[in-house]
């Protein structure tokens, strides 16, 4: 994953990541994502608040996609990306907005709350999609 750690001054700056990391966790992004839109969705059409397991994807979910957005920063820094450079600030930092969102205003305690998290996170899932896709064809252009 790490294509070169040279961390003797312990500066950030000579870690050079791998664009397949970025990949990979893109790949765990949407499984994570895909597994929140289900669960959440289901407590949703059923008028329950989220249990303990959603709450747990939903976590997972929110790891994964800072990996992933500080990876992207990374990589952006390394110069890697540049013509893919608002796509990724579109379809990255939009579920994260969407995850903060929801843990300000849907926290999924109640019915009401679950399916205002649910509309929150299918915007979030649908850009993180979309950033995943685009990205995918320009990585392979």
């Amino acid at each position: 994953m790490f294509a070169d750690t040279h961390l003797g001054d312990g500066r950030l700056d000579n870690i050079i990541i791998s664009s397949s990391a970025h990949l990979w966790t893109g790949v765990a992004v949407l499984v994570t994502m895909t597994t929140v839109v289900v669960l959440v969705g289901r407590h949703a059409m059923r008028n329950e608040p989220v249990g303990r397991s959603t709450y747990l994807a939903l976590f997972l979910a929110q790891v994964a996609l800072a990996v992933q957005i500080l990876l992207g920063i990374k990589l952006l820094d390394q110069g890697q990306g540049i013509s893919q450079l608002y796509i990724h600030y579109v379809g990255g930092l939009i579920p994260m907005g969407a995850f903060l969102a929801g843990g300000w205003f849907a926290r999924g305690d109640t019915g009401r709350s679950t399916r205002i998290l649910g509309v929150l996170i299918a915007i979030g899932y649908l850009s993180a999609l979309m950033a995943f896709f685009i990205g995918r064809s320009f990585a392979n252009s």
